[in-house]
């Protein structure tokens, strides 16, 4: 097969012949029919993220395919399926506290390492193998545009930090981060599942108007000064009453601040889950006051990618239309052209801009797809890189 290989960070990605993955006991081997190309991919393989990736690597993080072989101990998937690949691989020997890879891009402490070294390539390539428990059943109208459902990347991670916090219908939600890529996600997802008012803060005017146009009242745009006490209270006052659930998705660009000034806003008993990038790469790690988490009773949790359940959640919004993908600005490139992807998707990192690659040769669609979501210019004004 072919497929895309990093064989040293900071080299472009190298298209090559490799051999055809085989799936075992657990496992199915699944034709990709396309992946999403995240806007900090360019940061990964050139290795100014850090990530453990072991070169030469097959990268990608999950991709909607058609199962090509499925392993003896599959019960209910067969040859033919259409499906939704999740990167996010756990360990079977520990139910409890399961060591975690992002198969083809990132991993978790020396038991990751290891399961990244077992499922070792991801989505980049013609074929994938994935574990039988990472592979679920797409609509038959995913079939009809693949790279369009290559978004699932995205609105999966935001919709199982909202699922973290216990998001309920009605509820006023606070997105720190909310004009990137990943932010915007949280927007749509959260109003697809019944949030009553969503707070929208951000420096980047454009990207505000747009979320409004999009969604209208409920959705209430914030324009920070960078000054705390000032966005403070104009989030709490773009609220219109208590903000009950903050969650951050700022990239390892933002300042700490700007998550703490985002998470202080949140009311008393209220949650603020974690799922960005803030001092990842250096810089002053997020400090919340005790007495004001103490005494407020406020919950402040983590949240590493999400659970096995949330691909279904989210797969099941979008096939409602709940979640309405048709507004989104999707590029799709063939394998040649990878190195082109991931350029593109760097400096198109705005709300609901999609970039992604078509491994398969006789699929290879036209170079631009576009959906009536975002423009160039709404999304060269906001390439927010943020992701995990």
């Amino acid at each position: 097969m072919r497929a895309a290989v990093l064989t040293r960070f900071g080299a472009p990605l190298t298209v090559r012949e490799i051999p055809d993955p085989e799936a075992g006991g657990g496992e199915v081997v699944v034709e990709v029919l396309a992946a999403c190309v995240p806007p900090y991919a360019v940061e990964v393989f050139s290795g100014e993220r850090n990530y453990p990736l072991v070169p030469p690597v097959v990268p990608g993080v999950g991709g909607v395919g058609r199962i090509v072989h499925v392993g003896p101990d599959a019960t209910r998937l067969s040859a033919g399926d259409l499906v939704w690949c999740d990167s996010t691989v756990r360990s079977r020997d520990d139910a409890l506290t399961p060591d975690i890879t992002l198969q083809g891009w990132s991993s978790r402490g020396e038991g990751g390492a290891r399961l990244a070294r077992h499922l070792h390539d991801g989505s980049f390539a013609e074929l994938m193998r994935v574990p039988t428990e990472n592979v679920f059943p797409l609509p038959a109208a995913a079939g009809d545009d693949p790279a369009r459902w290559a978004a699932l990347t995205v609105h999966t991670i935001a919709y199982g930090g909202l699922l973290a916090g216990g998001l309920a219908a009605g509820e006023t939600l606070l997105v720190s981060g909310a004009t990137g890529n990943l932010g915007s996600s949280a927007v749509a997802v959260a109003l697809a599942m019944g949030a009553g008012r969503v707070v929208a803060p951000g420096r980047n005017r454009a990207a505000l108007d747009l979320l409004a146009d999009r969604f209208g009242p409920r959705v209430r745009p914030v324009p920070l000064t960078g000054d705390e006490a000032v966005d403070r209270a104009a989030m709490s006052a773009a609220g219109d009453g208590p903000i009950d659930m903050v969650i951050d998705l700022l990239p390892p660009s933002a300042p700490s601040s700007a998550a703490r000034v985002a998470a202080m806003a949140v009311r008393e008993y209220g949650r603020v889950v974690l799922m960005g990038g803030v001092a990842m790469l250096g810089g002053d790690d997020l400090a919340l006051p005790y007495p004001w988490i103490m005494r407020n009773s406020v919950t402040v949790r983590g949240q590493w990618m999400y659970p096995r359940t949330a691909n279904v959640g989210i797969i099941r919004l979008i096939a409602s239309g709940a979640l309405d993908l048709a507004p989104e600005h999707v590029r799709s490139f063939g394998l040649d052209a990878v190195n082109d992807a991931v350029a593109y998707a760097a400096s198109h990192g705005g709300p609901f801009d999609r970039t992604a690659l078509v491994p398969v040769a006789e699929l290879e669609p036209p170079s631009l797809r576009e959906g009536p979501g975002v423009d160039d210019a709404v999304a060269d004004a906001a390439p927010s890189r943020s992701g995990k």
